[in-house]
């Protein structure tokens, strides 16, 4: 029987193969991979093109805009992500990958790898078309941009790779979006300032790694140079991905009742 321990690179490495093999017969999710954040990004540009701009301050497009190439990542793999597992486990396969050698660890691992490489991918191109043709404006380096977005993006296949573990249906998988996602949006500093919330939300807002991946984003949109707070802020929500990648090893189950 495999255990949640037991790590091998090769079955890792086995993993993520095959789940890219499958997304990429899969055109739907493609799209709502690769197009989608585009797409939503591109509305936010339209909704705030013809909004003058506030004296000393960036444009409004600018401001959000940017920051939001860190939460469309996380909101689209966390849903992705938490169904793709979903239907391993309804299905069988998840319990027969788990009656041969792969261990929790290795699948979940593989599963990170795959849909990391397709954030990669997606940031590259959500990037590519704000900074281009909408006309993002960033002060850092639009690299690290990328790589915030990456990171994100990670969080959010590990937390939806830990939901999947407590849902029996795909509805209830997408039912855990406002319980993880909807809060961390909220509390995150882009709708009220975070100095500006009351304590106990502050606090709340202290312990969400959505918080850290928009100051992230904010660090590289004002200073030229990568800052430490950035460097910070990166390792946190990296660290909070590999937490919830352990904790969705120990409470994966290998099917639903």
């Amino acid at each position: 029987m495999s255990t949640a321990t037991h790590l091998s690179p090769r079955l890792t490495t086995t993993t993520a193969v095959r789940v890219l093999r499958q997304l990429r017969h899969d055109h739907r999710t493609i799209a709502m991979l690769l197009v989608l954040p585009s797409l939503l990004l591109g509305l936010l540009y339209l909704l705030w093109q013809d909004v003058p701009p506030v004296p000393g301050q960036p444009d409004v497009f600018d401001r959000v805009g940017l920051t939001m190439l860190g939460v469309f990542p996380f909101v689209v793999m966390f849903l992705v992500t938490s169904i793709a597992m979903l239907r391993e486990r309804t299905s069988g396969t998840l319990e027969r990958l788990l009656s041969t050698p792969l261990s929790r660890l290795d699948l979940l691992l593989g599963y990170g790898l795959a849909f990391g490489l397709a954030a990669a991918l997606q940031a590259a191109v959500t990037v590519t078309v704000a900074t281009t043709l909408y006309d993002l404006d960033v002060a850092g380096s639009v690299g690290l941009v990328v790589l915030i977005a990456v990171v994100d993006a990670v969080l959010g296949v590990a937390l939806g790779l830990l939901a999947s573990a407590f849902a029996r249906s795909e509805f209830q998988a997408v039912q855990f979006m406002p319980v993880i996602v909807l809060p961390q949006f909220f509390l995150c500093g882009l709708l009220v300032p975070r100095e500006q919330m009351a304590g106990w939300l502050q606090a709340v807002s202290d312990v969400l790694p959505l918080t850290y991946a928009v100051e992230a984003l904010r660090e590289v949109g004002r200073s030229v140079e990568a800052t430490g707070t950035m460097w910070t802020d990166v390792g946190i929500v990296a660290g909070a991905a590999l937490l919830a990648l352990a904790l969705a090893a120990a409470t994966l189950r290998r099917r639903t009742d």
